[in-house]
């Protein structure tokens, strides 16, 4: 089971670190398939953010995609928000319903079609509070919060797509390392370590995948019909998870 997690994992990595994410949500979805334990989801999803977002950000960096002054605030009110989602402790049906909603809406996310949308106008309070919204969530759920973000960047022409793209890289992030500390801080670090005794292949696949992504980009497949497949699993999965955390309670 494991390698075949892991080689979705790599998959997932290419497609998204292709487009500036880090298949937060995708890896969350495999892994409630996969029937991990549930404490482990979030734990282990944001790690393999962090893989695969670092060397996306240290690309973005490089070619002079970051404007600080506009991401800073954002990221300043998502990343303490993300560490207190990790550190706040939640049973398994009510992380079950959070996650199947978060993976709801993040299919929600995925099939907008951002390039058509018209400018709408979103007051700086409302961006930041968003931010801090979707931070709390990350770090909460394990999923980093970019594909949240960015459809409403996009919404408000906030900056071209490219910019957008590395924004995005950067917030998950950041998001992923904050709700990762949390996460240690409730559980200690040496439970924190123990799926990745089993689940470290997860953690190599999403390496690799996510610098072949990130250097050469998605050529080899229709970006917009696997990011239509991807929103329908992930879909599917949240159905599933809402159905099993409502049957739990």
């Amino acid at each position: 089971m494991v390698v075949w997690l892991a080689l979705l994992f790599g998959l997932v990595a290419l497609a998204y670190a292709s487009v500036g994410f880090g298949g937060g949500s995708t890896y969350n979805a495999l892994l409630a398939i996969s029937g991990a334990q549930y404490q482990y989801i979030p734990i282990i999803a944001l790690v393999c953010n962090i893989v695969v977002v670092t060397g996306g950000t240290v690309r973005y960096w490089l070619a002079g995609k970051y404007e600080w002054r506009r991401m800073l605030p954002l990221v300043a009110i998502a990343a303490p928000a993300a560490f207190m989602g990790g550190l706040t402790p939640i049973n398994e049906s009510f992380f079950y319903l959070l996650l199947g909603s978060a993976l709801l809406f993040s299919a929600a996310a995925m099939l907008i079609p951002t390039d058509k949308l018209s400018r709408r106008e979103l007051p700086v309070p409302v961006l930041l509070g968003l931010s801090g919204i979707i931070g709390f969530v990350a770090g909460l759920s394990g999923i980093g919060g970019g594909i949240f973000i960015a459809p409403f960047l996009h919404l408000v022409r906030w900056a071209e797509a490219q910019r957008i793209a590395a924004f995005a890289s950067f917030f998950i992030l950041v998001n992923s390392v904050a709700g990762l500390g949390g996460q240690l801080a409730k559980s200690g670090i040496s439970q924190a370590a123990e799926p990745f005794g089993e689940y470290w292949p997860l953690l190599l696949a999403v390496l690799i995948g996510g610098q072949v992504g990130g250097v050469t980009g998605l050529k080899l497949f229709n970006a917009a019909l696997l990011r239509n497949l991807t929103a329908i699993l992930v879909a599917y999965v949240a159905l599933r998870l809402l159905w099993q955390g409502g049957i739990a309670m």
